[in-house]
């Protein structure tokens, strides 16, 4: 990135990939506002007193949520060369989910700060995929990446169960 700032979006409109001008409330904004926020807070719980291998997973989750965005910035009919990796990660989820011990009943948050900054990241990747299938009404969505946010949340419910 070369400028903070262009002003090219101080009249309320922002590009995507290949140009096009869209209002900054355009659902594909709005979403990847959303992941943007996701991305920060499990950055926030990635730098929090967790497991090497978590911290890596975490960090792959990371990566791949920047290629999202990328996917959906991308109007149709324009070229996205970045490619997905929402498959395996995805099965990795779903490994760790498996594997793991489930809390019965309601789980209220607040048992330690790092549970409750996983909880804060789950419910983040609900309202990115809500927000997902809002898109998915409009434009065209790949369906690896809503398969991948249905579990993300599922994966970090376990992992706030956790910790």
């Amino acid at each position: 990135m070369k400028e903070i700032y262009t002003k090219t979006g101080d009249r309320g409109t922002t590009s995507l990939k290949g140009g096009t001008r869209v209002p900054k409330d355009d659902i594909r904004i709005e979403v990847n506002g959303m992941i943007d926020l996701l991305n920060s807070h499990l950055g926030f719980i990635r730098a929090s007193n967790i497991d090497a291998h978590e911290k890596e997973f975490i960090l792959a989750i990371q990566k791949e949520l920047m290629i999202i965005m990328s996917h959906i910035a991308t109007p149709e009919g324009v070229e996205n060369l970045k490619e997905l990796h929402c498959n395996p990660l995805t099965a990795h989820m779903e490994e760790l989910i498996d594997a793991s011990s489930r809390p019965q009943g309601f789980v209220i948050p607040g048992s330690s700060l790092l549970s409750s900054s996983v909880h804060i990241a789950r419910s983040t990747a609900r309202t990115v995929e809500r927000r997902l299938w809002t898109l998915a009404g409009k434009h065209k969505v790949n369906e690896d990446i809503l398969v991948f946010f249905n579990r993300l949340s599922d994966y970090l419910f376990v992992l706030a169960s956790k910790h």
